[in-house]
């Protein structure tokens, strides 16, 4: 199995390999993107049944990526023929068209296209071009293809072509790793704050209307850019605005351990996340296990995961947003019962059934051969 160190990938791939565990299936674990963090491979040290193959080669979305790919082929290629598995489970695209000798499977979490469209509002540039036809080929390579969500599966064949042979299975959180504390006046979001799908920044531009503070968590800089001064954890916003109760509107927290995001979520009375894109959402789903009330970007998959138990604003729409959070903050009644229809929702993306889906498509592809 394939997984990037940088995103909600990572997460994922965590998850299912301890919901995996009780069927004793061994996993080679195939990092890429960044060298793990201490907190990282203490967490993946945890699950006995993940042996982790560390490397650093760029992921196909990054700057000038291809020499890497290339390169991080081979090292699958001779992984493959020395670790000799079962099924090759890809988290990435390109990989999918090697010359596998084994039955494969690519996970379509997102894409650089779907993305561009939904983030910038038109196609991706010609320079995207080579990412098309990787990804395509990868695709379309694969024995099987798994998205998060119909939304995402729909958005991989509108841009790489009809897939044959695709499923769509959720991803799954364990609910024991959450739990609900006594709910305070805060709003709480997390996620990479340089990524423009997830629109952290609209919720930031609006913190001084709100009658909350808005604590944030996540990396503020891009993995491939120079290292920048930042704002510490728990740091006010430099710009020191109060909000009209007279609090500090916006608290940064910066990267967080996983015990330390389970903190947050549980007394956050209102996790808000007005992304322009998403195949999943999964800290949508920690947040909705920890009974925060959800304040969600209306696209397609959120509306898909998450129904009628969310409160949707259109990711753009600065008004539309401060007047959904500060409804929820004034009606504590519709607050609790929206995070209570919320957490009810959430138990039922568990990681045994993201487990189960996974091990029958698993039986599936080896019975093929």
């Amino acid at each position: 199995m394939t997984a990037d160190t940088i995103g909600g990938v990572w997460t994922y791939a965590l998850e299912l390999a301890a919901a995996l565990r009780k069927y004793e299936i061994e996993i080679a674990l195939c990092t890429m993107g960044a060298p793990l963090t201490p907190q990282q491979r203490t967490a993946v040290d945890a699950i006995s049944n993940v042996t982790v193959f560390q490397s650093h080669f760029k992921l196909e979305w990054m700057d000038n990526p291809w020499d890497d790919v290339q390169q991080a082929g081979e090292w699958l290629l001779q992984l493959g023929e020395r670790l000799k598995p079962d099924v090759v489970h890809l988290n990435g695209y390109a990989h999918g068209a090697l010359p596998w000798r084994i039955p494969v499977l690519v996970v379509g979490h997102s894409c650089v296209l779907s993305w561009w469209e939904a983030v910038k509002g038109e196609a991706a540039p010609p320079s995207w071009e080579p990412y098309r036809q990787q990804v395509r080929q990868g695709l379309q390579s694969a024995d099987r293809v798994i998205a998060p969500s119909a939304a995402m599966l729909a958005a991989l064949e509108q841009h790489y072509g009809t897939l044959a042979n695709k499923k769509v299975v959720p991803n799954g959180c364990n609910p024991d790793q959450f739990y609900v504390a006594q709910k305070q006046d805060v709003i709480f979001t997390a996620g990479r704050l340089w990524d423009e799908a997830k629109n952290v920044g609209l919720l930031k531009d609006i913190a001084p209307d709100l009658s909350w503070c808005v604590c944030i968590a996540g990396e503020q800089q891009h993995p491939e850019e120079s290292p920048q001064p930042s704002l510490k954890r728990g740091a006010i916003d430099k710009t020191d605005k109060r909000n009209k109760t007279g609090q500090k509107t916006v608290c940064w927290l910066g990267r967080l351990s996983a015990e330390e995001m389970a903190f947050w979520y549980a007394r956050a009375s209102i996790y808000v996340l007005p992304a322009r894109y998403e195949s999943f959402g999964l800290s949508v789903l920690e947040a909705a296990l920890s009974g925060c009330a959800l304040v969600l970007g209306d696209i397609p998959s959120l509306r898909e995961i998450w129904q009628n138990v969310a409160v949707f604003v259109p990711p753009d729409n600065r008004d539309a947003l401060k007047d959904a959070i500060e409804g929820l903050i004034t009606d504590s009644a519709k607050r609790r019962q929206l995070a209570s229809l919320a957490r009810d929702r959430a138990l039922k993306f568990t990681p045994q059934r993201m487990a189960n889906s996974y091990l029958n498509t698993y039986q599936a592809l080896i019975d093929q051969k």
